[in-house]
């Protein structure tokens, strides 16, 4: 495929994307119920536009890379479920009143659901060259596509109502007689395989990462650390309901992590800005430790001045308890980017402490012979160069 053709694609890819996503945004306000959690569908929308312009982006430049082209096609399908699901729901003036052929969008909302989520996979199987990680592994790749078109198959024409709306719907393009009952007894057998097949995409990312060594280690970084962020507040989101609490802004939050997960991808891909990776996750892992602990000081200060404060108003107690949080930022911060550092950052905190050191002993020292012997001392242990050498200027006379 010539490049004008590959950007020709992939721009219109993105517009179809858009303009599919902007419908299913728009529909429900023109009808008699529009929809119930504009949050949700407004991150949802983001996360279909950012998927959409990245892959564009990715494929225009990188038209040999798959990872683009999965992108957009990811955005495509996902958009296509949003528009057919509301256009299957959409009541013009009220629920006895339903579109032309709403049956069809339904049955499309029913099946598309599986190939968008397995393409999720493939690029858990080639991110970030957009090839498997050997010739072994691309037998992975051809293990997750039968697998998810074997569910969507299943899905698509087994007999029975549509999950997608509310109406009483049935399947338009069913089989029956024995295939359907065929299709109904290997719809869990399939959709089985497709979960052992996302289990191989992460097994793959998990050896990619491990074998992996300069520009490509940092590349796997970028999405490990947004995807990462983005699938344990959803894991902590969901236990939380499980549990009885709410954690709505957590599930948000989260959601407009996984939304943003394409950036992070085509930074790695376009290797702009690359190696900041881990400034970022330096910063993700103190300001996210510093945000949870002060929470939690912010909850047991509240509990503790109720009880110390009890005659007085409850605003007095909240002030007290944000004042102490605000004086304890500072102190937390260093110390929990000081923990992070030991744990995490381990050659630069031990770098830190030489320098440091050196600086102590720099003003006791008078010998400039130990001096200079420490100063390569010093060097050694920081930088690690292959050879080290110290000149001093000599007197001017």
């Amino acid at each position: 495929m010539s490049l004008r053709a590959a950007r020709h694609l992939a721009w219109s890819s993105c517009a179809a994307a858009a303009a599919l996503i902007a419908f299913a945004y728009l529909l429900p306000a023109l009808g008699a119920s529009p929809g119930s959690d504009r949050l949700f569908e407004s991150i949802f929308t983001l996360m279909i536009l950012t998927y959409a312009t990245v892959g564009a982006v990715v494929a225009t430049r990188r038209p040999e890379n798959a990872i683009g082209w999965i992108f957009s096609a990811f955005a495509l399908c996902a958009a296509l479920l949003a528009a057919a699901a509301e256009y299957a729901e959409f009541d013009p003036v009220g629920p006895s009143v339903s579109l032309p052929a709403y049956a069809i969008a339904a049955w499309i909302a029913e099946w598309i659901a599986l190939p968008t989520f397995g393409l999720i996979v493939f690029v858990l199987l080639l991110f970030p060259t957009g090839r498997a990680l050997s010739s072994r592994w691309r037998g992975g790749s051809w293990f997750a596509a039968a697998a998810f078109t074997a569910a969507a198959l299943c899905a698509a024409f087994k007999p029975g109502r549509l999950g997608e709306t509310s109406r009483e719907a049935d399947n338009p393009l069913a089989v029956g007689g024995v295939g359907g009952e065929v299709l109904e007894a290997a719809a869990p057998a399939a959709e089985a395989l497709a979960v052992a097949a996302l289990i191989v995409g992460a097994t793959a990312m998990v050896l990619r990462f491990r074998r992996s060594r300069g520009d490509e280690r940092l590349q796997l970084k970028w999405l490990a650390c947004a995807g990462g962020l983005g699938a344990s507040g959803l894991a902590v989101s969901i236990l939380g309901d499980t549990a009885g609490v709410s954690l709505e802004p957590l599930f948000y939050a989260s959601f407009l992590a996984l939304a943003l997960l394409p950036v992070a991808a085509g930074v790695a891909i376009l290797r702009y800005r690359l190696y900041e990776i881990d400034r970022v996750i330096n910063r993700a892992l103190v300001y996210g430790a510093l945000t949870a602990t002060l929470a939690a000081g912010y909850l047991a200060c509240v509990l503790v001045f109720q009880l110390v404060l009890s005659p007085l108003t409850d605003d007095l107690a909240t002030a007290a308890s944000t004042l102490a949080v605000a004086a304890l930022f500072r102190p937390a911060r260093a110390r929990i980017q000081a923990a992070v550092d030991r744990r995490f950052y381990r050659r630069r905190y031990d770098a830190a402490r030489t320098l440091e050191a050196f600086g102590g002993r720099l003003r006791d020292e008078l010998d400039l012979e130990a001096l200079g012997a420490d100063l390569r001392g010093v060097v050694r242990d920081t930088v690690q160069p292959t050879h080290v050498s110290l000149w001093l200027r000599g007197d001017a006379r």
